[in-house]
């Protein structure tokens, strides 16, 4: 876990900027076009605007940030976008003098809209020719002050039910103590993975690329146990022939890889297909 430090004393307000980017995929075999198509409906409506905007909500509670604005979208045929507005400070702390409604004001929305936010968008997909579906969540959280993007990493993580997380921390900008030094960052870390529970840990197998003299931090994880048996969408694992499952295993696992990689393989990894129960 990550190691505390003494508290800085700072000149004014802390402008470091600390954002947490994610891509989280779940990927599915269908064997239909009707399968296809029903996984696309299903995924669609578990992640539709309402239920993401209740997970963002979370987020916000979990980092102690309070919201000051949401804007949701549901699209056609598939996807959905929520954009949520936070601030540090107490919603009363923008309350107008010259107002009984309480409520952030215009400038204080101005001030806040490139500093403190939540956002997330949700890309469903498929092709026919491999039988292969997967739905990516591209989830962003950017924050100024105390309140650190940091805390929300688990609860992410396991509410989305990821086969495979990419992530991307970065603080920017600079802040200064009371003696006018800069400091280009607040916290103690070395890897995303500092701030990942147990549980999540044992979950997957990760990569990190981090880049300490930028603050930059890259981890990347794809789930350590696979079974078939969870990717299958209406399909009997007990129907299909051990030449089926071994093939679609491999589809299925070829393509975590790839997406986990970044890039198309040649050929498929060794260990790949786990004996079948």
């Amino acid at each position: 876990m990550p190691t505390t430090s003494k508290r800085l004393e700072l000149h004014g307000f802390n402008n470091l900027t600390k954002s947490l980017s994610f891509n989280i995929y779940d990927i599915c075999y269908t064997d239909s076009d009707e399968q296809r198509a029903a996984y696309i409906e299903y995924i669609d409506e578990a992640y539709n605007a309402e239920r993401l905007t209740s997970t963002l909500t979370d987020v916000a509670d979990i980092i102690g940030a309070n919201v000051l604005n949401i804007a949701r979208q549901d699209y056609e045929p598939q996807g959905a976008s929520v954009t949520m507005l936070i601030a540090e400070e107490h919603l009363s702390t923008y309350t107008s003098a010259n107002t009984a409604t309480p409520g952030p004001l215009p400038d204080a929305v101005i001030g806040h809209l490139d500093k403190s936010h939540i956002t997330v968008h949700t890309y469903p997909e498929s092709h026919p020719h491999n039988g292969i579906s997967t739905f990516r969540a591209d989830i962003d959280v950017s924050t100024c002050g105390l309140i650190s993007p940091l805390k929300a990493l688990n609860y992410l993580i396991h509410a989305l039910e990821s086969d495979i997380v990419i992530m991307d921390y970065r603080v920017r900008g600079f802040t200064r103590d009371v003696n006018g030094r800069k400091h280009f960052i607040d916290h103690n870390i070395s890897s995303i993975q500092n701030y990942l529970s147990r549980d999540t840990k044992n979950r997957y197998q990760m990569i990190d690329v981090n880049m300490y003299q930028e603050n930059l931090f890259h981890t990347k994880m794809v789930v350590d146990q696979f079974r078939l048996d969870d990717y299958l969408f209406c399909i009997d694992v007990a129907a299909l022939s051990d030449k089926e499952y071994d093939r679609i295993q491999r589809l299925v696992r070829r393509e975590m890889m790839e997406i986990f990689y970044g890039r198309n393989l040649r050929r498929d990894i060794a260990g790949w297909n786990q004996p079948r129960a």
